[in-house]
């Protein structure tokens, strides 16, 4: 005897705030950075890991085609919130039907997704240090891939180098079930990362079971904001403070970049606002390069003078015929 499958819609639209025109990279840049915003280990709401949840849900369906497309076809008529009833051939089939397989998923998507024989092997999946937001149902064809976040430090970027993260996985067993384990993998971060890279760890995603080979796990790195520079790609955007006769005489000053102090000449008539290039001083690239540090010069002028300076001052604006409202 079948049961009530009335369930509440879920508007995956709507959770992600995309048109249902989005295109896939829109999508994925939405979820990226919603999932950065509702991540349980950094935002501590009472609502962010299940909004958390929801985000990895949607994402799941829209990122993929074949699923979006049936998203579409079932929604077409619903809006959030109303009370929905899949059509016929979307019940659960029989008494073992196995809900971990679907991790932290809703009843909505199990249904839909779930009852009908599934999507099975999904990719793509999002995992953190805490919580996966979903484990393979398709274990016995080895250990599915894995995706984490990880921040670094602008410093850890230009040199690389090497950390730890903690990550909770679901061993999977021969009877279906699935055993959560912790695991310490080490991360070797090349030089020159910028924001936005995807490194690859081959088998250190989902373990599959016994004789399966492990997935691979792909860690999605963002940079630290840093109190001094700005990231833009491969080059660094840091500003300095010079005295209005060094912007109007030139002059040679020190400006501090990631890897230390260096000379940059100012040209004479230099104007605030102005941005003057250091080629080479950024980030590394993989051809040996590097790319440049961008620096805005900001005119300061003394807030007090002594009687002196007033009356130097006093003599060039006597002398001087320059007029900047010209």
């Amino acid at each position: 005897m079948k049961g009530d499958l009335s369930m509440r819609y879920k508007d995956y639209y709507k959770i992600l705030g995309v048109d249902k025109t989005a295109a896939k990279d829109e999508i994925r840049k939405v979820y990226r950075k919603l999932a950065r915003k509702y991540h349980p280990d950094v935002n501590k709401s009472p609502d962010a890991e299940q909004k958390y949840k929801d985000i990895n849900e949607a994402y799941e369906v829209l990122k993929d085609p074949d699923k979006r497309q049936k998203y579409d076809t079932l929604g077409s008529s619903w809006q959030e919130g109303d009370n929905f009833s899949p059509p016929p051939g979307y019940e659960r089939r029989g008494a073992n039907f196995d809900e971990s397989s679907f991790g932290g998923f809703s009843e909505f998507f199990r249904t839909v997704f779930g009852g009908a024989g599934g999507f099975g092997n999904m990719e793509d999946i999002f995992f953190s240090g805490r919580n996966p937001s979903y484990q393979g149902a398709s274990a016995r064809r080895g250990g599915q891939d894995a995706e984490a976040q990880l921040e670094i430090s602008l410093e850890d970027a230009f040199r690389g180098g090497s950390t730890s993260i903690t990550l909770e996985s679901h061993e999977p067993t021969e009877d279906g079930r699935f055993i959560p384990r912790r695991k310490n993998i080490k991360v070797n971060i090349p030089k020159g990362v910028t924001d936005g890279t995807r490194l690859r760890l081959p088998g250190k995603g989902n373990p599959g079971i016994a004789g399966t080979s492990p997935g691979d796990l792909y860690l999605n790195i963002s940079i630290r904001k840093h109190p001094r520079f700005e990231v833009r790609g491969h080059d660094l955007v840091t500003g300095i403070k010079v005295s209005p006769w060094e912007a109007a005489l030139g002059a040679e000053v020190a400006v501090r970049s990631i890897d230390g102090s260096v000379k940059m000449k100012l040209p004479a008539g230099t104007q605030s606002g102005q941005t003057l290039r250091l080629r080479g001083k950024g980030l590394p690239k993989k051809s040996g390069t590097a790319g440049d540090l961008l620096v805005k010069i900001q005119i300061i002028v003394p807030k007090s003078l002594t009687d002196k300076e007033k009356k130097l001052f006093e003599r060039l604006a006597e002398e001087s015929s320059f007029n900047p409202r010209d």
